[in-house]
């Protein structure tokens, strides 16, 4: 599979690629991680989990997302043994001693982690520009904001990075901002026109 074909495809169709063994969650992660590097200057992951992805992609998965590249959110989404930071220099040292339940959802549901998306410090503004780790940009312009406070998880989605990504039950201004819809507890990208160009800038 290519990247440009990866960007066509929601969380369901990629399950049932892997499902159908069309497709591996490893191939998949890969291609969710190569889209990640083209577009670091994004700055959308706070905590780096690629070794654990790598690891638990070449598993047997089951449930209804098993195989999907996915981030949760650095925020109340626990990881065991990851750091829980909130875009906060003060929360630098905080270790996870356990999966938070909505972590534990996602792993029954096949998904394959890979990191923790950046946040506001605290999660206490509507625009994601940390102090720790700077400033998240919004993939439809650089020069903006995505929002906050799941401005990382909305710019991942928007990039076409991942079909979808970890956010808290509310509706947060970072939904608007990054033209993403909004799930339970996860931001979905929207199928891309059949017309009109993108007015993404190149790479994102």
């Amino acid at each position: 599979m290519t990247p440009k074909e990866y960007r066509t495809h929601d969380a369901t169709s990629l399950a049932e690629l892997v499902r159908t063994k069309q497709v591996t969650a490893a191939e998949l992660l890969e291609i969710a991680l190569d889209l990640t590097k083209q577009n670091a200057r994004l700055n959308f992951i706070a905590v780096p989990m690629t070794e654990i992805a790598r690891k638990r992609a070449k598993t047997q998965l089951t449930g209804p997302f098993a195989g999907v590249p996915f981030l949760l959110k650095d925020w109340n989404q626990e990881y065991a043994g990851q750091p829980v930071t909130a875009g906060s220099a003060a929360r630098k040292d905080w270790i996870a001693d356990r999966n938070s339940a909505y972590t534990d959802r996602c792993l029954e549901a096949g998904l394959v982690i890979f990191g923790r998306t950046t946040t506001p410090e605290l999660c206490i503004k509507a625009v994601t520009e940390s102090r720790f780790y700077g400033p998240t940009r919004n993939p439809w312009d650089i020069g903006r904001t995505p929002g906050g406070s799941s401005g990382g998880s909305a710019a991942s989605v928007a990039a076409g990075i991942l079909p979808m990504a970890a956010a808290p039950s509310e509706v947060p201004p970072a939904i608007a901002v990054c033209s993403v819809s909004k799930s339970r507890g996860a931001w979905r990208r929207h199928k891309p026109r059949k017309s009109g160009k993108d007015p993404r800038p190149k790479g994102c």
